[in-house]
């Protein structure tokens, strides 16, 4: 391939990859996310995932925003996201495992703190923490998808990130109508259990039933088999 096929192939690559996406905007940040995406308000959280089934089971994306507070720093998020975390959403107290420790990026022009856990937000799914302060509002966005098919997500989830910018105004904490911003008194992600679907719960139940289904099938194919085969011997007798 010569140099100008290939640069067409980019090209075009890219316009497919612009052409794919759209950008959701709220009162605090802005973002690319896939034309077949929506975001929704839930209270104080915005919660994005695909519209169509069964991908809307399989990845979302939840952003917060509260006015800083005592707990908000740069500082203070590495250590909680170097620790384990403990889902007040899980029956029992199972604690998350640490799949990389907080790494700190500048994404256009803005510092972010990055980390990834596998089960603090939901059982058997990975979810990436993006948080930032800005303009005494601090934003934190979670990127999860079933471990299952978080390959699938890691291109999108990346272009997401890379085109996050933080638009709060210096003034959105005293204009509510623009928030939602949760109290700076509250620790930013406390409540992004309550904003995950129920239904990305009840998807755990249909993976298991999924998994003993093709575990019985499987048994049955052994069982045919064993069958056919004795019966094969049988007849040559």
């Amino acid at each position: 391939m010569n140099r100008f096929s290939f640069f067409v192939l980019l090209s075009a690559l890219a316009f497919s990859t612009l052409v794919q996406a759209k950008v959701f905007r709220n009162a605090y940040i802005a973002f690319e996310m896939p034309d077949d995406w929506n975001c929704n308000l839930e209270q104080t959280e915005w919660v994005c995932r695909s519209t169509k089934l069964p991908d809307m089971k399989e990845a979302i994306i939840i952003l917060t925003a509260k006015e800083v507070g005592p707990t908000d720093s740069f500082e203070q998020y590495e250590g909680h996201l170097n620790s384990p975390i403990v889902s007040a959403a899980q029956k029992s107290a199972t604690q998350s495992k640490v799949v990389y420790k907080a790494k700190s990026y500048l994404i256009n022009n803005q510092k972010w703190l990055d980390g990834l856990h596998l089960g603090s937000e939901v059982p058997n799914y990975y979810t990436r923490y993006m948080a930032t302060i800005k303009n005494r509002i601090a934003v934190l966005v979670t990127f999860s998808a079933h471990q299952k098919y978080y390959s699938k997500y890691s291109t999108m989830f990346y272009n997401a990130i890379m085109s996050m910018r933080v638009i709060a105004s210096q003034n959105l904490a005293n204009r509510p109508e623009m928030g939602p911003l949760r109290p700076g008194s509250e620790t930013i992600g406390q409540n992004i259990n309550a904003a995950m679907p129920a239904d990305m719960y009840s998807g755990q139940d249909e993976t298991k039933k999924s998994g003993n289904t093709t575990l019985l099938l499987g048994l049955l194919l052994i069982l045919f088999a064993g069958l056919g085969y004795y019966i094969y011997r049988k007849k040559k007798k």
